[in-house]
């Protein structure tokens, strides 16, 4: 089931806390089903990729067979970078959790944690992470059941602190959520490998969606049960506490109220849910890496060495990163940039649509985002910084939303961090298309000096879905679902 390769790993417990700490009740519910509806889209999306590419297994195999085999070692390139964001969250929130629940130094549990899911997911490869899938939604689950019960015996809400806390109404950045959240989020799924092994792997189009729309429900409770500790910790008075503390930490914050025995219990769950969700991501980029990269032409060994390699610098980072939300943004913001021009092309009659395009369009949103920056800030150094998203969502403006961009847009909204959500997409579209209108020009202008016939706009020879060809026909039943061919059984395989 999808829901089990969400994000659902212990930097839950820091974000969803956090968001409700500042966005209030409208912030939580936002983010909550903004991380959970966008699952829905693999259960509608999924069926026309596998018709598209029924040999394929992620999203990479779609683009390579669309777009040509730069464009894919493009995409693999940014997945890569995005699995490297989300095992730096991975392992920030796991010592920060360590720090906050025992008062250790949680650089112990980070070097741990990286040598046993090293270990064994080199020896059982992509199956182990399966595995450790249940284990992870077990501990979720158990956290969830422990939390409830003991939240709502041992803790005393403070009604005065209710009406206080402003944290029941609607707010400026709740309304900003509503756009940024579910671009960031959609975006960015659409690079986590599990979820595209899983809707390559479904049966039939109706599994598939029936999977989704569980996986979409089951998240959507998980994640507004754990953001409303945020609340809880605000109407109790643990947070922000004296001296004030970070909205990140709320959780923690709230456990401090609660019988040592349920803190010693919720850290054992915790560090088992980050474990099992890092070596899934570890397992991704072998996969990625061995697939994508080399075409499983290389000794899978090799790239399991590769990525024991990739740990030191992801641990380094991780120890040096305080912002759990902060990582999360930047893998969302080069998603938001990147995954708009690449599905362009999943319509049959876009098909003059090139690689070309979906890189410069990609690179270009990231690059308007810069732009965006420099003319706010009024120098390059913060353009450049606010790629890296260092205030967070949490300014008192509209700067992650945008003005001067979109003036120059002439779409005028009104102000940095969330203008990076408008200029990323809408500044990869606009980047796609110049390079669309560059390439067709010189086409034309190569054309007409050779005295050749100007094709750019002449559709394949077999129709527009030429890409489509007979294994694909031959793969889908009388109701358009996919059948398994003689290499769809082996999908797992071919990733261990």
């Amino acid at each position: 089931m999808l829901e089990s390769d969400v994000a659902l790993g212990s930097g839950i417990l820091f974000t969803y806390p956090e968001i409700s700490t500042i966005a209030g009740v409208q912030g939580l519910v936002v983010y909550a089903l903004s991380s959970a509806l966008p699952l829905l889209v693999f259960g509608f999306l999924g069926p026309i990729i596998r018709r598209k590419c029924p040999e394929g297994f992620v999203l990479t195999e779609w683009t390579r067979q669309r777009y040509g085999a730069i464009t894919a070692l493009y995409l693999s390139l940014l997945t890569l970078i995005t699995l490297f964001l989300y095992m730096v969250a991975e392992l920030s929130a796991l010592q920060q959790i360590i720090n906050a629940l025992t008062g250790l130094n949680g650089l112990w549990a980070v070097i741990v944690q990286c040598i046993v899911t090293t270990i064994y997911t080199s020896l059982g490869g992509f199956r182990i992470s399966f595995v450790t899938d249940n284990i992870q939604g077990a501990m979720v689950v158990g956290l969830l059941i422990l939390g409830v019960i003991v939240v709502g015996v041992e803790t005393h809400i403070d009604k005065n602190l209710v009406q206080s806390s402003d944290l029941l109404g609607a707010s400026l950045l709740g309304w900003q959520l509503i756009y940024i959240l579910p671009v960031a989020i959609l975006t960015n799924d659409f690079f986590i490998s599990g979820f595209w092994l899983r809707t390559f792997a479904s049966k039939t189009d109706k599994d598939l969606l029936v999977g989704t729309s569980i996986a979409t429900v089951a998240v959507a409770i998980i994640l507004t049960l754990v953001g409303t500790t945020g609340l809880l910790a605000a109407w109790t008075g643990a947070w922000p506490g004296d001296p004030p503390q970070a909205g990140s930490i709320a959780f923690f914050l709230l456990l401090e109220q609660l019988p040592a025995w349920v803190v010693g219990i919720v850290t054992v769950m915790t560090v088992s849910l980050s474990t099992a969700a890092f070596d899934s991501l570890q397992s991704a980029m072998v996969s990625t890496g061995s697939n994508d990269l080399f075409r499983n032409k290389l000794n899978l060994w090799w790239i399991r060495l590769a990525v024991v390699l990739i740990i030191f610098p992801v641990a380094v980072v991780a120890l040096k990163s305080p912002s759990v939300l902060q990582i999360y943004l930047i893998s969302d913001l080069i998603s938001a940039s990147s995954i708009p021009v690449l599905v362009v092309g999943l319509s049959s009659k876009c098909y003059w649509w090139h690689g070309f395009e979906v890189i410069a369009g990609g690179l270009g949103g990231l690059l308007t985002v810069f732009i965006f920056g420099t003319i706010y800030y009024g120098n390059a150094q913060e353009g450049a910084r606010l790629m890296l998203l260092e205030q967070s969502l949490y300014v008192d403006d509209w700067s992650a939303f945008g003005k001067r961009f979109l003036l120059v847009t002439v779409l005028y909204i009104t102000d940095e961090n969330k203008g990076a959500f408008v200029a990323a997409p809408l500044g990869g579209l606009l980047w796609g298309c110049g390079a669309f209108a560059l390439r067709v020009g010189l086409q034309w202008a190569v054309a007409r000096a050779r005295g050749q016939r100007f094709d750019a706009f002449n559709p394949p020879p077999t129709g527009p879905s030429s890409h489509v060809g007979t294994a694909e026909r031959a793969s889908a039943n009388e109701n358009g679902e996919p059948v398994a061919s003689a290499k769809s059984p082996s999908i797992t395989g071919r990733l261990i």
